[in-house]
Parts: C-alpha cells; structure tokens; sequence
C-alpha cells in the first residue's frame, strides 16, 4: 500500500492565489475550499490511490515564534483565505480523508513526522509526500519516502533529492 500525505495549508493557498475569488450564497470566500476539494478528488481518482492524509498548519504560535517573532506571524496571509482553514477542514474530513489540524508545531512537522512512522509499517511500500516544500525532502529516505510536487508532476527520491539539491537527505 501507498500513503499519500498532503500539504493541506500549500493546497489552500495554492488554490487561494491560483484561482478566480469564489463566493458562497452566504458571502463567504471559498476558493482556496474549493480548489483544495478539487485536488483531493484528483487524487483519489489516481488509481490504487487509497490512503491519504492531510496536514493543516493553524494560527498558533509555535516554539518558532519564541525564537523568531516574525516567523510564519500570519501577518501577511488575507483574511478571507484564514477564514476558510476551519471550513477546509470539515471538507476534508467529509470526504472521509483523514485530517490533522497541527496546533502547536507546523504541518510539515505533522507530515514528515507522519512518514517516518508509515515508512516503519511493514505493509506500507512507499509514503509519498504530496508538497513541493523543499524543507520536508530532508525527509526522503531511498524510494520508500518520497516528496512528489503535483502540480509539476515531479516526484523526487533519494538520488532525486541529491541532485537537486547537492546533498543527501538526513531522516
């Protein structure tokens, strides 16, 4: 089996950005929803696709902030896409995909920790990270973790990793 683990928070300001700004009956923005809710039916139309998991980042402060004050403060994320992040999360877990609101770290912490717990389950053959956060490709380890960008269709393995980057991933 495969586990595919979602950026949650890229998909939603991907889809945030990338898309016309769409309006539901009550006003409220629903775009970065929306194009998120896309993405994850793509994916589980991909076939034998079917175990996934999607991390979302929150508005906490994490120890980052205790040693950076400005690091990732959400000054500069729009209001209408912040309010969108509790309604993302009651999509997803309609669908049924399981979902992990990560209060207290980040949602790459949720992820990469994620995957090097599957990777340990010996009916999992491989956990692919569906981000193109470069920080969760210290992650990867041969081609059982992999990190895939989707929207580039480029998946990158170990010697992916040591290519691109001129080192080797440490898990």
């Amino acid at each position: 089996m495969k586990v595919y683990l979602v950026d949650g928070t890229y998909e939603l300001f991907r889809s945030h950005f990338g898309q016309p700004p769409r309006l539901a009956p009550d006003g409220m923005h629903v775009s970065a929803v929306r194009g998120l809710i896309q993405s994850l039916l793509a994916l589980l139309r991909e076939r034998k696709v079917t175990h996934i998991a999607v991390a979302f980042d929150s508005e906490v402060k994490s120890f980052r902030n205790e040693l950076f004050p400005a690091y990732k403060d959400g000054s500069d994320t729009p209001e209408e896409l912040k309010m969108q992040f509790p309604l993302a999360e009651r999509a997803v877990g309609s669908l049924g995909i399981v979902y992990w609101p990560v209060r207290e770290y980040e949602a790459d912490d949720a992820i990469g920790s994620a995957a090097v717990k599957y990777s340990e389950n010996l009916e999992v053959d491989q956990v692919i990270i569906c981000s193109p956060d470069k920080d969760l490709s210290q992650v990867v380890h041969g081609k059982k973790i992999v990190c895939l960008d989707r929207r580039k269709g480029v998946m990158l393995d170990e010697k992916g990793v040591q290519e691109k980057f001129g080192i080797l991933p440490k898990s």
